[in-house]
């Protein structure tokens, strides 16, 4: 009897989710890179429908129907139009991040959450416009990055923070960036934008500074710098004429530093991290790497878990998170993300004035 009873409160537990209809997610914007691998994954998935994918150039759409097999009537250059006719539940976004801020405005209208590809914005100016809007009409906005699905980066704050391995933290080094976009092969649909210094707001500095900005704030639990200081450099003007293709940026805290090395000029694509305290260091060498180093030197490797259910992944993630099933992870909030904003607007601020930007004590949005 008392098996039974465990078997059926396993399926009462569980019958909800198993019955429950797929997630109506639409897709706006085919011209980031980062929807190849994202929309096909989403349309393979049964736990996923696609309603309606947004794409105003006719030839891009045209070129990803084809290849993805994506049936006609889910084609829509409009995205209001796509939001009335198709209802979906949330919205994933591949724009330039220029769009970013009239995605959000016109989502917000009709209620319907958001999750973006990195960065939140292009500028604090687009940012506080994407705040204004959600708090008339309120929504989710989420921020995709891809090392939130890091499980080493899990266990990196849980040595950190919970269980204080290292001590108190007095500088992160952040390295992210891989050849650069037109060396690795980005179409030319995602180069057009990603090489504008409207459209995406930087060349590398945002492309790449925005990981080591929204890691930073994470592990130092929300808090806002005292100030930052840039440096970028053009090593291709051939290539990259209009935007940098190299940053460094220190980020200062009063207790703390950060330095971001953010590049379209590393030997090899990379994503890693240093985390030094007082009383050791952690090395996150890759998303399932980690390593331990005391005062003395001596170093362990650590294997980190797995991640939790709906949070290794964007897809199930953004789904939970609108239905309200779990709560939102801190790297890919809209909290979290405005922080970002304001040391990437600082940091070009101060690569174009070639001094330190102070930070208001107050945060400006």
């Amino acid at each position: 009897m008392k098996t039974l009873l465990c078997f059926l409160l396993i399926v009462s537990f569980f019958a909800p989710r198993l019955d429950a209809a797929p997630f109506r997610l639409g897709i706006v914007g085919l011209e980031h890179g980062h929807v190849d691998g994202f929309l096909a994954e989403a349309l393979s998935r049964s736990d996923i429908e696609v309603v309606g994918v947004v794409e105003p150039k006719a030839a891009l759409a045209a070129d990803y129907a084809e290849r993805l097999t994506i049936p006609t009537e889910l084609l829509f250059s409009d995205l209001d139009e796509m939001l009335v006719n198709a209802k979906p539940e949330g919205v994933a976004v591949f724009t330039s991040t220029f769009a970013h801020k009239d995605v959000v405005e016109v989502c917000a209208k009709r209620r319907v959450d958001v999750m973006m590809e990195k960065p939140l914005a292009v500028s604090m100016e687009h940012a506080r416009v994407m705040r204004d809007a959600v708090e008339r009409d309120p929504i989710r906005v989420l921020v995709n990055y891809e090392t939130t699905w890091y499980p080493s980066h899990e266990l990196a704050r849980a040595l950190t923070l919970d269980q204080r391995a290292v001590g108190d933290i007095r500088k992160i080094v952040v390295r992210d960036g891989h050849q650069g976009p037109q060396e690795i092969g980005c179409p030319e649909s995602f180069l057009s934008w990603l090489t504008d210094p409207k459209l995406n707001g930087g060349g590398a500095l945002m492309d790449f500074g925005c990981y080591g900005a929204n890691l930073a704030t994470w592990l130092l639990e929300g808090k806002r710098p005292r100030a930052v200081s840039a440096i970028t450099h053009q090593w291709k003007p051939s290539i990259y004429p209009n935007v940098d293709d190299d940053a460094t940026i220190l980020v200062s805290y009063s207790d703390a530093d950060v330095v971001i090395q953010a590049s379209w000029n590393w030997p090899f694509g990379r994503k890693d991290m240093d985390i030094y305290g007082v009383k050791g260091a952690i090395e996150v060498i890759d998303r399932t790497t980690l390593r331990l180093r005391d005062s003395h030197g001596r170093t362990r490797s650590l294997d980190p878990a797995p991640l939790k259910p709906n949070y290794s992944e964007p897809l199930g993630y953004f789904a939970a998170v609108v239905r309200g099933e779990i709560p939102e992870h801190p790297l890919s909030s809209f909290e979290t993300n405005l922080v970002v904003t304001e040391i990437l607007d600082a940091a070009r601020e101060s690569a174009r004035t070639q001094r330190s930007v102070s930070l208001p004590a107050k945060a400006p949005w």
